[in-house]
C-alpha cells in the first residue's frame, strides 16, 4: 500500500511515519520492507488525532508478525511518534497483489521469483502459472518442492539455466 489521499496526507507527520515504516525490513525476507510487501495497510488518525498504523500479516499464523510489530514500534519511536498505535487488521486477508512493483523488483534482484500477478489462489492447489526464472527470465521452470525457506515460498528450478530459485507463492 502507500500513503493515502485522506486528510492525514496534508499533515507532514504522516509523510515522516511512512518514511519510517519504509525502512522496516521484513524479518524473513530482509531485502524487502513491510511497505514493499503491502503489510502496512494505512496510516490514519484516531479520534484524538494520534496516528494509527494498520497492518495485515502475510498470513494469520505468520511467525514473524510479533517481531514486525516490535520493529514498527521501534521505528515509530525513533521517528518521534511514541503515542502512535499499531492495529492488526485480518480482514480482508493480505494478498500478494499488495506487493508493490518496487517489492517485486527487489525480490527478483534477490533471486526470488515474485508472484505472478493475477494467478489467484488456484496456485495454492497446484494449478499455478508458468513461473519465470528471476535470473534468466525463462518460463521453462519446474516446482521441485512445495515449501522453500519459509512457508510462503516454494522451491523451483529453471530448466534453461539450471539454477534453483524460490518462488513467492500467490495468496
Amino acid at each position: 500500500m502507500s500513503p493515502g489521499t485522506g486528510p492525514e496526507t496534508a499533515d507532514p507527520r504522516y509523510h515522516r511515519i511512512w518514511q519510517a515504516l519504509a525502512e522496516v525490513e521484513d524479518p524473513e525476507i530482509p531485502y524487502v520492507t513491510i511497505v514493499d510487501l503491502g503489510i502496512v495497510r494505512e496510516v490514519v488518525a484516531d479520534e484524538t488525532g494520534d496516528p494509527v498504523v494498520r497492518i495485515t500479516p502475510t498470513y494469520s499464523g505468520c511467525p514473524a508478525t510479533r517481531l514486525i510489530e516490535l520493529q514498527i514500534r521501534a521505528a515509530l519511536d525513533r521517528a518521534g511518534f511514541p503515542h502512535a498505535r499499531i492495529e492488526t487488521v485480518l480482514s480482508p486477508a493480505w494478498t500478494t497483489d499488495w506487493i508493490s512493483e518496487e517489492g517485486r523488483r527487489k525480490l527478483r534482484e534477490a533471486g526470488i521469483a515474485p508472484p505472478v500477478p493475477g494467478s489467484g489462489r488456484a496456485a495454492l492447489f497446484g494449478a499455478g502459472p508458468a513461473v519465470p526464472c528471476p535470473r534468466c527470465e525463462s518460463t521453462d521452470t519446474e516446482r521441485i518442492a512445495e515449501f522453500g525457506s519459509t512457508a510462503c515460498k516454494a522451491l523451483y528450478r529453471c530448466r534453461h539455466c539450471r539454477e534453483p530459485f524460490e518462488y513467492f507463492k500467490c495468496l
